[in-house]
């Protein structure tokens, strides 16, 4: 089997640097049109720049495949809906997006102030509700769509001074689920992404800087980071944006050359007896029950986390 993505436009958003940069070259090589879109900012999302976004076009273009530049941002509406506008004129439809933008205001939870808390909802999780919400009436015209949301193990397992990003990365799993649910008709799949990568986040240069200094630093991470590097998490979300996926709703790890699902359960638990609540007490007592880790269920939505209820304990 040979994944191709002929006759498809795919949007990647970060698609300048680290992980965008390499899902974009990728795509381009396996013959999607790609819409790589980068604002060019900091790492704090200040200011901006067309050159990461030129640069990866250039690339693309260079090894014969199909690209067009966009340096819209995904903070807001206006930006998104001309990124799907972009798309949909060069090509006439929108297949994929692979939503990968982001931003670190990293600060322990005392010292964590507006500045520091929105502009990180506001790219990760709003660019992700802002650009599916421009894309998504294409998708259910065409009866197709892959959308592929970049969470975090942040999101999922948490880590210390990043309360606003654990914030926006475990929310787009949120919009994962709804999405994976009502797009199901329309031919719409979603799933999420959850990758550990040494990219500019993480201290990685510039593609754009070729100082010595960034030539070395980038020399250097290839050997001794070698699994940490954004290649190793590429394959899984090409696979996830490509019309041979058949998942939805799922969250994927790609950590250090290891890929396996992450997934949200509920443990079998204890069910109180009688016709009247437990007590405080009742519940202290049974705890050990309550989290037993023996026999879970993985419902598929909200109801039917109620029917498996109703299914282990009738009556």
């Amino acid at each position: 089997m040979t994944i191709d993505f002929a006759g498809r436009t795919v949007i990647v958003t970060g698609a300048g640097n680290g992980l965008g940069r390499t899902h974009a070259l990728e795509l381009g090589r396996r013959h999607a049109h790609v819409v790589v879109n980068d604002l060019g900012s900091s790492t704090d999302g200040q200011g901006g720049s067309q050159a990461a976004a030129d640069l990866v076009v250039d690339e693309i273009r260079g090894a014969g495949g199909s690209a067009v530049a966009s340096y819209d941002s995904v903070a807001d509406d206006a930006g998104c809906r001309a990124i799907a506008a972009l798309a949909r004129e060069e090509q006439g439809r929108i297949d994929a997006v692979v939503h990968n933008a982001g931003i670190l205001r990293n600060a322990p939870f005392n010292e964590m102030t507006d500045e520091r808390f929105f502009p990180v909802l506001e790219t990760h999780l709003l660019g992700a509700f802002y650009l599916t919400r421009a894309v998504y009436p294409a998708m259910i015209e065409q009866g197709y769509g892959r959308i592929v949301f970049t969470s975090s193990g942040t999101g999922a397992f948490g880590r210390p001074d990043g309360a606003n990003y654990a914030s926006a990365k475990a929310a787009l799993l949120g919009l994962c689920n709804a999405l994976a649910i009502e797009g199901a008709e329309h031919g719409i799949l979603a799933n999420a992404i959850l990758p550990v990568a040494y990219t500019r986040l993480a201290g990685a240069p510039d593609i754009t800087d070729t100082s010595d200094q960034a030539v070395v630093a980038r020399a250097e991470a290839a050997a001794s980071r070698a699994r940490m590097l954004p290649e190793w998490v590429t394959p899984m979300v090409v696979y996830l944006a490509s019309e041979e996926c058949t998942r939805t709703r799922h969250y994927y790890s790609a950590a250090l050359g290891r890929f396996a699902r992450v997934f949200v359960a509920a443990t079998s638990g204890w069910y109180a007896p009688g016709d009247t609540p437990p007590t405080v007490e009742a519940i202290a007592a049974h705890l050990d029950a309550i989290e037993n880790l023996d026999e879970f269920d993985l419902p598929d939505s909200v109801f039917d986390e109620i029917a498996k209820i109703t299914e282990r304990y009738p009556g």
